[in-house]
C-alpha cells in the first residue's frame, strides 16, 4: 500500500496523534485494536475501501506515527481518537475492531461521528470462566516469553487466546507476528494501565446509551471466542439507540480484517451506502 499523506491532531493533553490517509470520498476513520497500530491493522482492508472513502488510519499514543505519553489510561486513548476525528472538520464514519472502547466512546463523545461499524467488539466484563482461564494461560505464556526477550513467541502466545488455528497458521506464513512483536512493549503498557484504571469506559452501559448514531455489529462464524463475541454484540445492541446486527459472517475468524478483508469491506460499504454514504 502506498505511503499516503499524514493527518495530525492534538489530543486533550497535548499529545500529537497521527495517521496515514488513503483514498477519495467521505471520511472513514479506522481505529485499531490492542495488538496493532493504524497501519498494521488495516493495510489489507483499506485497498478495498479507497474507491469510495477517504480512509484515515490513526494510531493511539505510543504507536505508529503518534507521539508517546506516560498516561495510557482508557480515557486518554479515547481522547486521542476523539481529537483526531474532530480535527478532520466534517462528519465521519468510524470503524473499530476488537478493543473498541476507544471507538464507541468517541461516538458517544464527539458530534463529528455519523455512523459506527464494529467488528467483533471486546467487552471484557462479559468473559466467561473458561474464556478467562484460557486468556490467563495465554497471557502467562506470552509474558514469560517477553521477559526472556522472545517477543515473536510472546506475540504468538497472546494471539492464541483469540485466533483460531487456521488464522495462526496463515499469520505464520508472513511477517505478521514479527511486526506485532515490535509493538508488544507498547501493547503491554496499555494493558497495564487498563488493569489499573477505575474510571468510565466506552463499553459502560451509561456511555453506550449516549450513542445515537447507527451502529453496525459484525462477527465471524469461525471465531474462536464465538460465545463471547455473540454476548458482546448482544450487549452493545441492547444499549445503543440504533443497532444493526448482521448474522455471523461465514468462514471468518477474529482476524478477518487482515486475513480475509474482502467480506468485511463488503459489509462496511453496504452499511455506509445504506445511510447515504457512497460505496
Amino acid at each position: 500500500m502506498a505511503a499516503g499523506r499524514i493527518h495530525r491532531a492534538v489530543s486533550a493533553d497535548g499529545t500529537e496523534i497521527a495517521g496515514r490517509v488513503h483514498g477519495q470520498g467521505p471520511p472513514l476513520v479506522l481505529v485499531h485494536g490492542g495488538p496493532h497500530d493504524g497501519d498494521l491493522a488495516w493495510e489489507a482492508l483499506v485497498p478495498h475501501l479507497t474507491d469510495g472513502f477517504t480512509c484515515y488510519l490513526p494510531s493511539i499514543r505510543g504507536r505508529g506515527l503518534s507521539a508517546d505519553n506516560p498516561d495510557l489510561s482508557p480515557l486518554r486513548l479515547q481522547e486521542d481518537i476523539s481529537a483526531f476525528v474532530d480535527s478532520i472538520g466534517e462528519p465521519v464514519c468510524l470503524v473499530g475492531w476488537s478493543m473498541v472502547e476507544w471507538t464507541i466512546g468517541t461516538a458517544a463523545d464527539s458530534g463529528s461521528v455519523g455512523a459506527v461499524a464494529l467488528y467483533e467488539p471486546n467487552v471484557a466484563s462479559l468473559l466467561r470462566e473458561d474464556d478467562l482461564a484460557r486468556m490467563g494461560a495465554a497471557f502467562e505464556q506470552g509474558a514469560a516469553a517477553a521477559a526472556e526477550g522472545r517477543l515473536v513467541d510472546a506475540s504468538r502466545a497472546f494471539h492464541g487466546y483469540v485466533a483460531n488455528d487456521d488464522e495462526i497458521a496463515a499469520a505464520r506464513k508472513g511477517e505478521y507476528f514479527e511486526r506485532c512483536a515490535s509493538l508488544l512493549p507498547a501493547v503491554q503498557r496499555v494493558f497495564q494501565h487498563g488493569d489499573a484504571y477505575e474510571g468510565p469506559r466506552g463499553t459502560d452501559p451509561e456511555i453506550l446509551g449516549q450513542v445515537t448514531v447507527p451502529v453496525l455489529l459484525l462477527r465471524g462464524r469461525e471465531t474462536r471466542l464465538h460465545r463471547f463475541f455473540a454476548d458482546a454484540v448482544g450487549y452493545i445492541a441492547e444499549a445503543v439507540a440504533d443497532p444493526h446486527v448482521r448474522p455471523p459472517l461465514p468462514g471468518l475468524g477474529h482476524f478477518a480484517p487482515i486475513l480475509e478483508p474482502e467480506p468485511v469491506a463488503r459489509e462496511l460499504t453496504t452499511f455506509f451506502a445504506s445511510l447515504g454514504q457512497p460505496a
